[in-house]
C-alpha cells in the first residue's frame, strides 16, 4: 500500500496528498496524543507534521519521492516537531487550573487519562518506542528509521518500557486493593 501511495505522490502530489492525510492523519494524531498526553497539542502537531511533509514533498524530485519510506519519514517529522515543541514548552510558564470541574467523568476518558499518566511516567525514548510500536503499529525497523536509533536500542527501549508499564499497572492494582 505504501509503495502505491508513494508512486502516486511522485506523479500527482496535489491530487494524492489528501490520501496521505486520510491514511496517516489518525495514526499520527493517536501516536502524538499518547506521547504528549494532550489532545490539543496532538492535533496541532499532527497538522504541522502534515503541512511540513507537503511542503517538503513539493521540493523533492520524482526519484526522491519514489525512494521514500512514507510512514517512517512522516514519524521522523512528527518526532522532531514534538521534541521542538517540548523544548519550547519547557521555557514557558505553565497555566494551572484553580478548580476542578464537577460531575462524573466518562470512563473512557478516565482510562485515557490513566494511559496518558502511565506513558508519561516512562523516559521519553521508551515512551516513543512503545507508542510507535503498540499504539501506532510501526515495525522495529521503521521505528529505528523514524527515531534515528539502532534497531537493538529500539528493541531494548520497547522491552524496558513495557516492563515499566507492567510495574506501574501492578502498583495501581495493589493500591486499588489496599
Amino acid at each position: 500500500m505504501d509503495d502505491d501511495l508513494v508512486r502516486a505522490l511522485a506523479t500527482d502530489l496535489y491530487g494524492t496528498f489528501p490520501r496521505v492525510v486520510e491514511r496517516m492523519g489518525r495514526r499520527l494524531y493517536w501516536g502524538l496524543r499518547r506521547m504528549s498526553g494532550d489532545h490539543h497539542e496532538a492535533e496541532d502537531l499532527t497538522q504541522e507534521t502534515l503541512i511540513r511533509a507537503y511542503q517538503a514533498l513539493c521540493g523533492y524530485q520524482h526519484d526522491r519521492i519514489c525512494e521514500l519510506k512514507l510512514e517512517p519519514w512522516l514519524w521522523t517529522i512528527a518526532l522532531n516537531l514534538g521534541r521542538n515543541h517540548l523544548r519550547s514548552k519547557s521555557r514557558r510558564p505553565t497555566l494551572v487550573k484553580l478548580t476542578e470541574p464537577q460531575g462524573v467523568e466518562d470512563p473512557e476518558m478516565v482510562d485515557g487519562a490513566a494511559w496518558d499518566r502511565r506513558l508519561n511516567a516512562l523516559p521519553p525514548t521508551q515512551r516513543t518506542a512503545v507508542v510507535l510500536r503498540h499504539v501506532v503499529g510501526l515495525g522495529i525497523d521503521e521505528i529505528a528509521e523514524a527515531t534515528g536509533r539502532p534497531v537493538g536500542t529500539v528493541k531494548t527501549d520497547i522491552h524496558r518500557g513495557l516492563g515499566r508499564l507492567r510495574t506501574i499497572m501492578e502498583a495501581e492494582t495493589y493500591d486499588a486493593r489496599a
